[in-house]
């Protein structure tokens, strides 16, 4: 249909909304046939991308292992190569895949596996010699979705199944769609999480509580809805931004760019959903209420295609090397940007989101000459930091966008450049908060910092601005559930 990643993250987050197991099988396809994107010969793109076309092939992508998980690195899938003539004819595979969506039901898989230059992709089709499932897997949630474990005893296939034809080039092959996968995976948290949220938000209007519906009880919407918008809103500016960066072409695979919005959404996805199970009280207990099993099936979201701790160290990794790179500036020289946005569109957060970024800098700084990367929780949680202030910037960055009329036609538009901009500045305050405090919460409890040296410490991070940055926070949560209620537009008539 010619549609490129922003089309499909728009797909998958409508697909969630409906049910995220139909969703993921058919996620499963586009997984199961990246390889062959992104590494195959034109004449094998021909022929699967062809089928898949034209027959609605299903795809299956036979990565995880039951002792690898995520770490593609250490398979145990092995593909020997079958040699006449002196000249390589076809490989035989043996091993186990476990936890692969439409396993049961593929109609093709292609299958990660070692071969003597390192690991490589393979097409499997269903049926082949020695190519076994087991039976689905009784799962808490996605029950929609078909998750089997694949067996493979000396599975022989051609060599022309080995994609691009040369061996080697499996772990490259996939590190360059996860930025685009990872998307669409933080698609279905996006999705998910307003599921329930908007099965959560009409019932509060309904249910009265002490003589008052609950949609009118700060107690009941800036706990439990206001601020799971606000998170979903962040996630859903960085997917839309790295999916048009990825739609223009951008030098690199992105992977960092795509963990950052998997982590957000799918955190941010799940926590929505657990907040609707609270905000319908015993009815989100029950099935009939359908927010249990939102809950049930967007948990998966952190788990597949990589854990939210995957992400996490992929974030830090990544954006360390850019600290030591720039001596410590990356993210001062990012901050600067920010506060030159601030000058331009006063209302949008940016300058918060400018002190979220000069936080993250010190933080990595400390981290950095006392060696507490060394610690693994530290760089576990410095990627928690750092994908928090990137989002505080990049939502303010699009909030700028819609005040000025430049936003990707094709964006999610549910909220004005008003509402979007009270959104921004009360997400630039969480990140900037959870930065600073954290940071230098983690800092000190790992022995960066001594006694005498903490308080000087606090005014790098920019602590005092950071506190008078909250003023207006409460303000800004009423206006949004306003809003989310309609009553901004009253509210103003009334004023008038």
């Amino acid at each position: 249909m010619g549609g490129g990643t922003f089309d499909v993250y728009c797909v998958c987050e409508e697909m969630a909304r409906i049910d995220l197991g139909v969703a993921t099988a058919g996620l499963a396809t586009f997984l199961g046939s990246d390889p062959i994107t992104v590494g195959a010969t034109p004449e094998q793109k021909k022929l699967w991308l062809t089928r898949i076309a034209e027959e609605g092939l299903l795809f299956a992508y036979g990565a995880t292992e039951p002792e690898a998980g995520s770490d593609l690195g250490a398979l145990r899938t092995v593909a020997d190569p079958v040699i006449e003539n002196g000249r390589i004819v076809g490989y035989k595979i043996t091993g186990n895949k476990q936890w692969i969506s439409n396993g049961g039901i593929a109609d093709a898989y292609t299958i990660l596996a070692s071969t003597p230059a390192g690991p490589s992709w393979f097409v499997v089709e269903k049926g082949a010699k020695g190519f076994t499932h087991d039976e689905p897997e009784d799962k808490h949630g996605i029950r929609l979705s078909n998750t089997a474990a694949l067996a493979l005893d000396n599975v022989y296939v051609d060599a022309d199944r080995l994609l691009g034809g040369v061996e080697g080039q499996g772990l490259n092959q996939a590190q360059a769609v996860f930025g685009y996968t990872r998307l669409m995976v933080a698609a279905f948290g996006l999705g998910g999480g307003w599921a329930a949220l908007d099965r959560a938000i009409p019932y509060s209007i309904k249910r009265i509580q002490a003589g008052a519906p609950l949609s009118e009880k700060q107690g009941y919407t800036h706990k439990l809805i206001v601020p799971n918008v606000v998170r979903l809103e962040a996630a859903r500016s960085y997917i839309e931004e790295t999916a048009e960066r990825i739609d223009a072409g951008v030098e690199g695979s992105l992977n960092t760019e795509g963990a950052i919005a998997k982590y957000m959404a799918t955190e941010a996805g799940n926590a929505a959903a657990e907040a609707s199970i609270q905000a319908l009280g015993g009815y989100g207990y029950t099935h009939e209420y359908m927010v249990e099993k939102i809950s049930r099936d967007v948990r998966i979201t952190t788990i597949y295609e990589g854990t939210s701790e995957i992400m996490e160290m992929t974030i830090s990794r990544d954006r360390w090397q850019s600290h030591l790179k720039t001596r410590g500036q990356h993210y001062h020289e990012r901050a600067r940007e920010f506060e030159a946005l601030h000058a331009r569109h006063a209302n949008v957060g940016a300058d918060i989101a400018a002190l979220a970024f000069h936080a993250l800098a010190e933080v990595m700084e400390k981290a950095r000459v006392a060696r507490l990367t060394r610690y693994q929780h530290i760089l576990l949680r410095l990627g928690e930091l750092i994908a928090y202030a990137e989002c505080a910037a990049s939502l303010s960055r699009r909030a700028a966008l819609l005040a000025d009329g430049k936003l990707n036609e094709k964006a999610n538009r549910r909220f004005d450049a008003t509402a979007l901009a009270a959104i921004s500045r009360v997400f630039a305050r969480e990140a900037a908060m959870k930065v600073a405090e954290e940071g230098l919460r983690w800092v000190i409890g790992a022995g960066g910092v001594n006694d005498a040296d903490v308080a000087g410490f606090e005014t790098s991070l920019g602590l005092s601005a950071i506190h008078r940055a909250q003023s207006g926070l409460i303000s800004d949560m009423d206006y949004i559930a306003d809003v989310l209620y309609g009553r901004a537009a009253k509210r103003l008539e009334a004023a008038a």
